[in-house]
């Protein structure tokens, strides 16, 4: 037996090895026959002796049964997106601000690409693979652990030889396709009587969003690594310090970063990249400056959605001329509407563009931009098609003003544009032209939770017009079901059953289930801790909203625009009627929440609950989760092997619990 382990490990060694030289170093060292062969050896072994196969084997990268839908991952640290920087000078502003923060100091800055891909992070535990998820909202990622691993350029083993591996390490980095992968991608697809894809972005992000890994598996998906999460047992003081190191753990990181002294260094790094980026093989829409020191980033800061210390430098766009047909409201899945107008067919940049978002009214009217007009368009960050300036010169006084009609154009429920926003928005949860999106919403997991109904299934009852609210879902029969294309009886019984068990939901999940604008789960949770039940929450004026701890006007305007429309109320009605009881609120959790402003970190290994309890036990009762210790820090609840966190708790006198300690605070 031990000598088949000791040749499990050899081999897996070898092809970890060879993976590492082919798709990290670009440098293979074996043949692709000699490759097969350890791979087909370390399967019949596997096979032969399965209580030998762990996680981070390569065999455990393809093979896992296709998912009924996503997981969701809740990031220890936000993955926050960067500010824009849209020409030299808003450059020149953001490395003048930062240097202003350290006055006499010299500031270095760390210059790479910015990749065209989708946003990932990778989580390691000592040194394995454990999870991977999208970045989501920033706050909340889908968990798409089994396509992470079938991307062989992600290593499931961290190397260990030049440094060992922490306990805990989370990787960002961008996916993406390379431009002659996605060439062969589509030739294939066409030879197989598919559809193309549109671009090496949507290509990758739709591969990485595969319920079956297999699919994922098949398309040629790459990784540069950038940026670190949260890190337990190693520390870094700069940026750059950190990308060194990836490579020695086995990650890519991109050739092109370099370190910057100045700002005219940061301006021609940035023109230098531009001007290649048709020779680089990877779509890059820009480039993106950090400080180098981590002490500098932390000085700085973070705003609401964005760091201070980090910005992206957008390049310029491609520009073509054309004319505008017409204009179209068009209503989004959201409610949004989106003035979209539609173009004279013109190539930019190698695509055909027909249509250009308008955005929103008050751009329409600070432009002037008419039906009839010609205008200069490009494509924004080289994917979404933008008018950029109307060509007054050429008008014959035949052209149009056009204004977004105050009625939706789809269901005729009333637009209105919510304060502080550029965006008009139709009320209306069951338009037609949002219903599938508000459907999905509605029933998914961390919504009603009614399993069974798909995205196909849901397309169906709409397309049918079985369904023409999200309220007639609870009075669907298993009759009418049954009618439906693929649907047996015991499925139709199935769902049926999944909608009786949904009839029981908290207030705040049924408030996170009706998809009002801004209101999330954790804004869901903060309006039942105030309201208790339905009815008082229905009859929520903005004022009261408003007065709400953690509350905004924004929000208060949201739910009050929300109530107000007529159709949202009957809707509702409806859902009531048929026998959806939104229980009340636990009465201990009424009024002002017992942890409100306190922040709790948590370091060590947790043995009584995960991290993800406790953050959702201490948010529960109005605290904050936060992943580093500082003197706005109220508790700090140390497990086993605790390190840095627990000895600056004890430098700052900052109050420390055991495990133990803290459930008997939560609770009381």
């Amino acid at each position: 037996m031990d000598l088949f382990k000791d040749r499990i490990l050899k081999l897996r060694r070898l092809i970890e090895e060879a993976n590492h030289n082919y798709y990290v170093l670009d440098n293979p060292t074996i043949s692709d026959a000699e490759y097969d062969k350890l791979m087909r050896e370390l399967r019949d072994l596997e096979q032969q002796y399965p209580e030998l196969i762990t996680a981070d084997s390569p065999t455990q990268r393809v093979g896992a049964e296709p998912l009924k839908e996503f997981g969701t991952v809740t990031h220890r640290i936000p993955l926050l997106s960067l500010d824009n920087a849209m020409n030299e000078g808003e450059l020149i502003e953001f490395v003048e601000r930062v240097c202003k923060a350290f006055p006499g100091e010299a500031v270095e800055f760390v210059a790479e690409p910015k990749i065209d891909g989708l946003a990932v992070e990778l989580v390691y535990e000592d040194g394995i693979f454990v999870n991977g998820s999208t970045r989501g909202d920033g706050f909340t990622g889908e968990d798409i652990s089994q396509n992470l691993k079938t991307i062989r350029s992600i290593p499931l083993k961290l190397k260990t030889d030049q440094i060992p591996a922490p306990k805990l390490l989370e990787v960002r980095g961008e996916v993406y396709m390379d431009r002659r992968d996605f060439e062969k991608l589509n030739e294939q697809q066409l030879a197989e009587g598919k559809q193309p894809f549109a671009n090496p972005r949507n290509s990758a992000a739709g591969s990485l969003r595969q319920l079956d890994s297999r699919i994922t598996a098949s398309r040629p998906l790459n990784i540069w690594c950038y940026a670190l999460g949260a890190c337990e047992g190693i520390s870094f003081e700069t940026h750059y310090e950190f990308l060194q190191t990836l490579p020695k753990w086995g990650f890519r990181v991109n050739p092109e970063i370099r370190l910057c002294q100045s700002k005219h260094e940061l301006l021609d790094y940035y023109r230098n990249i531009e001007e290649k980026r048709d020779q680089i093989s990877y779509d890059i829409d820009g480039v993106v400056f950090k400080v180098n020191s981590i002490a500098k980033q932390e000085k700085l800061g973070i705003k609401s959605r964005s760091p201070r210390w980090a910005i992206a430098g957008k390049f310029k766009a491609r520009q073509e001329i054309t004319r505008i047909l017409d204009i179209e409201a068009s209503v989004g899945r959201t409610g949004a509407i989106t003035p979209v107008a539609h173009l004279q067919p013109v190539s930019v940049g190698g695509v055909t563009v027909s249509n250009a978002t308008l955005h929103n009214q008050d751009e329409i009217d600070r432009k002037d931009i008419r039906i009839g007009d010609w205008v200069v368009i490009q494509r924004a960050g080289d994917v979404i098609p933008q008018v950029v300036k109307v060509i007054t010169e050429r008008r014959d006084g035949s052209e149009k003003p056009y204004k977004i009609p105050d009625r939706c154009p789809v269901c005729g429920g009333h637009v209105v544009r919510p304060e502080g926003e550029a965006k008009h928005r139709c009320q209306n949860i069951d338009c037609p032209a949002q219903l599938k999106g508000s459907i999905r919403h509605f029933v998914s997991k961390r919504a009603m939770d009614i399993d069974g109904l798909g995205d196909k299934l849901i397309e169906q009852m709409v397309d049918t017009g079985l369904v023409q609210s999200v309220a007639d879902i609870y009075y669907l029969t298993s009759e009418q079901l049954a009618g439906l294309e693929r649907m047996a009886e015991k499925s139709a019984q199935n769902i049926l059953d999944s909608i009786e068990k949904s009839r029981r939901a908290t207030l705040a999940r049924f408030i996170f289930a009706l998809g009002i604008r801004n209101v999330g789960e954790h804004m869901s949770k903060l309006l039942q801790r105030h309201f208790g039940s339905l009815e008082k929450f229905m009859s929520a004026s903005f004022a009261e909203l408003e007065e709400i701890e953690g509350v905004g006007p924004i929000v208060a305007q949201s739910v009050t625009d929300f109530l107000a429309e007529e159709k949202n109320r009957e809707t509702i009605e409806r859902l009531i009627r048929g026998c959806v009881v939104i229980e009340a609120a636990d009465k201990k959790s009424y009024g002002s929440p017992p942890l409100s402003g306190k922040t709790f970190v948590f370091t060590g290994t947790l043995t009584r609950f995960t991290r993800d309890k406790a953050k959702e036990m201490v948010e529960n009762l109005g605290g904050r989760a936060a992943s580093s210790v500082s003197k706005k820090t109220d508790f700090v609840v140390v497990g086993e092997n605790a390190g840095s966190k627990a000895e600056k708790a004890r430098s700052l006198g900052i109050p420390m619990l055991s495990e133990n300690a803290f459930l008997e605070l939560i609770n009381k």
